[in-house]
């Protein structure tokens, strides 16, 4: 599956949305600025409490049960941005579509272009893409861009290294017991 350049740095905030959510208004800033996200004003605390419920949102689609039900979920969270596609070739960057409507609050310009970054991987066949670590204790979410979809850890050097160093460790036991 191809996925374009807007497409990955919406599912790229939608990951960081929901594995290191902003906590206060400085997070939520650093947030914004990480992604480039352009337009939305200054924030204020109604805007982090709506970044907050709308991570909870993500959430669920990444642990939807069925193609159906992350389609249901993806459906009310786009049609709630008051998605409004339009083309611009803003700061620097070559003609691409924003879904979010102009005047957009920071928490529906995430739900447009997250909503619809998301949507276009279950449109795919590639909802199976959206996963949790398989660490037992992290659980954080991941977009699995490998071409075989065979990754399982948030990180390869962090969880995946540290699981496969305890199995490792646990073969050595048994073998020399």
């Amino acid at each position: 599956m191809l996925i374009n350049h807007d497409t990955r740095c919406a599912l790229d905030a939608v990951v960081d949305l929901l594995n290191a959510g902003p906590a206060d208004l400085a997070g939520l800033q650093g947030f914004v600025e990480r992604h480039g996200i352009s337009g939305v004003g200054a924030l204020h605390e109604h805007d982090l409490t709506a970044v907050h419920e709308l991570r909870a949102r993500f959430g669920q689609v990444f642990d939807a049960g069925s193609d159906e039900a992350a389609a249901e979920l993806l459906n009310a969270l786009v049609a709630g941005a008051g998605t409004t596609p339009r083309l611009t070739d803003h700061d620097g960057y070559d003609w691409h579509v924003h879904y979010f409507a102009p005047g957009a609050s920071l928490a529906e310009h995430l739900a447009a272009d997250g909503g619809m970054a998301l949507a276009f991987l279950l449109v795919g066949g590639e909802r199976q893409r959206l996963r949790r670590c398989a660490a037992p204790d992290c659980g954080r979410a991941f977009v699995d861009l490998s071409r075989n979809r065979s990754r399982r850890y948030c990180d390869g050097r962090t969880c995946g290294n540290r699981l496969h160093v305890a199995a490792y460790r646990a073969r050595r036991r048994e073998a020399a017991d």
